[in-house]
C-alpha cells in the first residue's frame, strides 16, 4: 500500500505548463484556442484524481486554471450603439473567464465578433489565475469512482481546488462589482466559476444537462402544462418534428423526429424538484419548459441558474388569483407591471427598481392571445386584461387580516396575485433577459369564487391547451424577431458588459 503523505507536509503545486497568451483576428479560431486550453487543464486535473483515486502517492497539489479573453481599447470613438450589448464604453482593458467553450462555442464567436467589428480589435486568449474546481472539472452529470480510502489521510481541498462561493456572487450582474486598481473591468456578466455552478445547479433542479436548454424559456407552476406539453411535442416528433431535431425529457431522455417513443427507455423513476423539457431547434432556437412548483423562492432558484445560458427570452405561463369581479374564470391577464412582495430578490434588486413591460414581449402575447382565440382588438378585452399583477410570498394570505394586503393591491391597481411572476420578471430585468407575463384566473378568492373538485378538473382540461399553445405561438413570434430587436437597450445600465 501506498504512504500518504502527512497533513504537516507542505505540497508543491502540480500544473499543466504555462499558456502563453495569444492573439487573434479570427473569433473562431479563438474559441477553439480558449476549447483546447479548457480541456486541456480539465484533463489534468481528472487524469490526476483518477491516478490518487487508484492508490498513487500524493506528492503535490494539483491546481490548472480557467483560460480567460481579454480586449484593450484605446479610444472613447464612438461606436454603433443601436445594439445592447457587442461594444465597451470607454478605453481599458476588459476580461472574462471561460468555461465550457463548446457548449458556448456560438454564442462566444458572436459575442467576439462583435468586439472586433465594433472596436476593431484583437482577441487576446490567455490562462487566468482563477482555480478550477476539481468538482466543476468533471462536468454535469459525472459518476466519480473512488476508493472510500482515498482521501482518508488528507482531505480533498489539501490536494484540489473546490468550488469558491466567496467569489462566486452575482456582483458583476447587479451593477455592484468596481475593479480594484489597475485590474481588468469584467467583459462578461458571469464569471466561470459562477457558470459552472449554475451548470451544476441546472442539472440537479431539472434533470437534464445544459447542452439541450434552448434559447426561448417557458416556466409554468402547474404540471398540468407539462403534460399538455409533453403531449404536443410527443405529436410532433412522431409526424416528423416540423423543423425541432428533438425532443429531451428529464434524465436525458431523447426522442428523435419521426419516432413515437424515445430511443431509450430510461424514465426516471422519480422527477426532480424542476423537471425540464426541451423541444431542441437548431441553434438552440427551440423551447424549454420547466416547472418550477409554486413559489417565489423556487422562481429565483432556477431562474439565477438558467440566466448564465444566456437565452433570448423567458416567459411564466401559470394561474393566477382574478383580483377583480369584472373577470371570469378563464380569462387571460397579460403583465404590464409587477407588484413585488415575494421579498426573495430584495438583497439583489431593491423594490423602488421599476420593473418595465417590454413592448416585443408584450405585442408578441397579445398577438399570440388574438390568433389562437379568434378575439382581435376591442373583442379581445372580452377575455383579457392588461394591467399589474402583484406577486406575495405567503400562499395563504386570505388567512391574515385582508384590509392591508387588499388596500395595497387596490392602491397598486393590481387586476391578479400569484407567488412566481414578479420574481421571474425581476430576474429577468436583473439578468437583462428579456421576459414577459400571461397569467389564466382559476379562482377569485376575493369574490368568493373557488372551483370546486369536478370544476377544476373541467377547467384544467379546457383551459391549459389554449393556454399553452398561445404561450408556443409567442416563443415562435420572438425567435422570428432579429436578435438585436428582442436584446433591447432597455435593460442595460449606465455601466454594461459587452457581452449580451
Amino acid at each position: 500500500m501506498h504512504k500518504r503523505i502527512s497533513l504537516l507536509s507542505p505540497l508543491d503545486t502540480s500544473s499543466p505548463p504555462p499558456f502563453q497568451p495569444q492573439s487573434f483576428d479570427d473569433p473562431a479560431k479563438a474559441v477553439e484556442t480558449l476549447t483546447a486550453l479548457y480541456e486541456r487543464n480539465t484533463a489534468f486535473l481528472i487524469e490526476s484524481f483518477s491516478e490518487l483515486a487508484q492508490g498513487a502517492p500524493i506528492s503535490s497539489r494539483y491546481r490548472a486554471f480557467y483560460p480567460q479573453v481579454s480586449i484593450e481599447t484605446t479610444s472613447y470613438g464612438h461606436v454603433d450603439s443601436r445594439l445592447s450589448y457587442g461594444h465597451v464604453t470607454a478605453p481599458g482593458i476588459y476580461t472574462t473567464t471561460v468555461t465550457r467553450p463548446k457548449l458556448f462555442k456560438h454564442y462566444l464567436k458572436e459575442q467576439l465578433s462583435l468586439l472586433m467589428k465594433s472596436h476593431n480589435v484583437p482577441i487576446v486568449v490567455s490562462e487566468s489565475s482563477t482555480p478550477i474546481p476539481l468538482h466543476f472539472a468533471f462536468g454535469e452529470g459525472a459518476h466519480v469512482e473512488a476508493s472510500t480510502n482515498a482521501f482518508i489521510d488528507v482531505p480533498m481541498r489539501d490536494i484540489f481546488d473546490t468550488p469558491d462561493l466567496n467569489t462566486t456572487d452575482d456582483e458583476i450582474a447587479n451593477g455592484e462589482y468596481i475593479p480594484p486598481p489597475g485590474e481588468p473591468s469584467p467583459l462578461a456578466p458571469f464569471t466561470a466559476q459562477r457558470i459552472d455552478y449554475s451548470l451544476a445547479r441546472l442539472s440537479h433542479y431539472t434533470a437534464t444537462h445544459a447542452e439541450h436548454f434552448q434559447n426561448f424559456v417557458l416556466f409554468t407552476n402547474y404540471q398540468f402544462y407539462i403534460d399538455e406539453f409533453c403531449g404536443w411535442a410527443r405529436k410532433l416528433m412522431a409526424e416528423g418534428g416540423d423543423g425541432y431535431t428533438a425532443f429531451v425529457e428529464p434524465g436525458n431522455v431523447v426522442t428523435l423526429p419521426g419516432s413515437n417513443a424515445p430511443e431509450t427507455d430510461a424514465t426516471l423513476t422519480r422527477l426532480p424538484q424542476m423537471p425540464a423539457y426541451h423541444l431542441k431547434k437548431k441553434g438552440h432556437a427551440g423551447i424549454t419548459m420547466i416547472n418550477i412548483g409554486v413559489g417565489p423562492s423556487n422562481a429565483k432558484t432556477i431562474t439565477d441558474h438558467v440566466a448564465v445560458l444566456r437565452p433570448h427570452a423567458w416567459l411564466m405561463l401559470g394561474h393566477c388569483a382574478g383580483l377583480r369581479n369584472s373577470q371570469r374564470l378563464g380569462d387571460y391577464v397579460l403583465a404590464h407591471a409587477y407588484m413585488r412582495e415575494d421579498h426573495v430578490l430584495d438583497d439583489d434588486l431593491p423594490v423602488w427598481v421599476p420593473i418595465p413591460a417590454l413592448a416585443e414581449v408584450q405585442v408578441a402575447l397579445e398577438a399570440a392571445v388574438a390568433e389562437i382565440t379568434g378575439y382581435e382588438g376591442f373583442e379581445l378585452k372580452r377575455i383579457m386584461r392588461t394591467g399589474t399583477v402583484g406577486t406575495i410570498d405567503n400562499r395563504n394570505w386570505e388567512l391574515r387580516d385582508q384590509r392591508g394586503p387588499v388596500k395595497r393591491l387596490s392602491q397598486a391597481r393590481a387586476i391578479a396575485l400569484d407567488m412566481e411572476s414578479a420574481t421571474i420578471a425581476a430576474n429577468g430585468f436583473r439578468f437583462r433577459v428579456p421576459y414577459g407575463t400571461l397569467l389564466c384566473v382559476s379562482d377569485k378568492p376575493l369574490h368568493g369564487e373557488l372551483k370546486l373538485p369536478g370544476m377544476a378538473t373541467a377547467f384544467y382540461r379546457t383551459q391549459v391547451n389554449q393556454h399553452l399553445q398561445i404561450g408556443i405561438r409567442a416563443v415562435q413570434k420572438l425567435a422570428a424577431m432579429p436578435k438585436e430587436a428582442l436584446h433591447s437597450r432597455k435593460l442595460r445600465s449606465f455601466f454594461e458588459t459587452a457581452f449580451q
